[in-house]
């Protein structure tokens, strides 16, 4: 008896260790939480910057984290689709302790940030409100690091707003491949229909399945929590319709053509193992070609840029910074040092 009782302290002491400052969670023990997650807690302070787009007065969370002291420079920290500005907390923290100012904004639709009723999506659209957010903070010049999604924004940003771009660092981004030549556009009412039809459950086997390689660990159950929350929201139906319209960009605006054209360093870190391909479900009659390939994109695109730099990590998925932190870290903030 004596030894169960000490077979389940260390099952649990072991949980305690592998999980992040938030916390494994089940989901019968998440909150419910609103469109722009009032309750739920970021890792540092979050500001909002105020302002007008398509009509509206729009709310744009950020968390501006500062080192002691004057800061070497500034890094903006760009989140992915199916995240928000609080899972790059350890990332952040590192770059402060080498006294760099971090920037994590939470996009329109994103995470605490303004969820309208109607809005025309685009990465130019997001881009520039990414630039009045950095004006209002007196930013003038940045490294723009982008993870996923948040990688096809960098690039457009550096594109769009090249004087407020020293370089851009992208983690395995979409858009490597411009997805409409392999599959059919879908209108933003197919992806709400999936949306409004999610589970905790479904939630989390999407990411078991295409981000950890059919793995899963307690911090990772972390990530889901302000998604579930909302699912359980009266909100929910207007978060459903914000995800459903941000898939529209990722569509039209592909990115792997405006690659070539950035005269700012490129450094890309591809995770391997990733094979996020947006759109496989709806492939074109007749096309064999592999979506997401990224064992083969990282090389093809960072043949095309100017000043470009391919970090492979082999045996890693789509979010790297979360399945091996020591492997990720020993190439990523080297990019950092002097």
């Amino acid at each position: 008896m004596h030894f169960c009782y000490q077979l389940i302290a260390l099952f649990t002491l072991v949980a305690s260790l592998l999980s992040p400052v938030h916390g494994a969670v089940r989901s019968d023990a998440i909150e419910p939480y609103n469109a722009t997650l009032d309750n739920f807690d970021y890792p540092f302070d979050v500001g909002r910057f105020t302002f007008d787009s398509q009509g509206e007065t729009l709310s744009m969370a950020y968390m501006d984290v500062k080192p002691q002291g004057d800061p070497k420079a500034t890094v903006v920290l760009l989140h992915g689709k199916n995240f928000s500005g609080f899972y790059w907390e350890r990332v952040a923290s590192e770059l402060v302790g080498l006294s760099y100012r971090v920037i994590i904004p939470d996009q329109i639709g994103f995470g605490k940030s303004s969820r309208p009723e109607h809005y025309q999506y685009s990465f130019a659209g997001l881009a520039n409100n990414t630039r009045q957010l950095l004006e209002h903070l007196e930013v003038e010049q940045a490294t723009i690091v982008g993870h996923s999604m948040g990688g096809m924004l960098a690039v457009k940003f550096a594109k769009y707003v090249k004087d407020k771009t020293a370089r851009v660092i992208l983690i395995n981004p979409i858009g490597l491949e411009d997805y409409l030549k392999w599959v059919d556009y879908q209108d933003p009412q197919v992806f709400l229909a999936n949306e409004l039809n999610k589970t905790p459950e479904s939630i989390r086997r999407y990411q078991q399945k295409n981000y950890y390689d059919g793995n899963w660990r307690p911090a990772y159950q972390a990530l889901l929590e302000p998604h579930i929350g909302q699912l359980k929201h009266p909100d929910y139906p207007r978060v459903a319709k914000n995800n459903a319209l941000t898939y529209n960009p990722i569509f039209s605006e592909p990115m792997v053509y405006d690659l070539p054209q950035l005269t700012v360093p490129v450094t890309l870190i591809i995770g391997t193992r990733d094979r996020t391909g947006p759109g496989r479900a709806f492939k074109k009659p007749g096309v064999t070609h592999k979506l997401g390939q990224y064992h083969v994109l990282g090389k093809e695109v960072a043949d095309t840029l100017q000043q470009g730099t391919l970090i492979e990590l082999d045996g890693l998925g789509h979010m790297p910074q979360f399945e091996d932190w020591q492997q990720f870290k020993a190439v990523f903030f080297p990019l950092f040092e002097d």
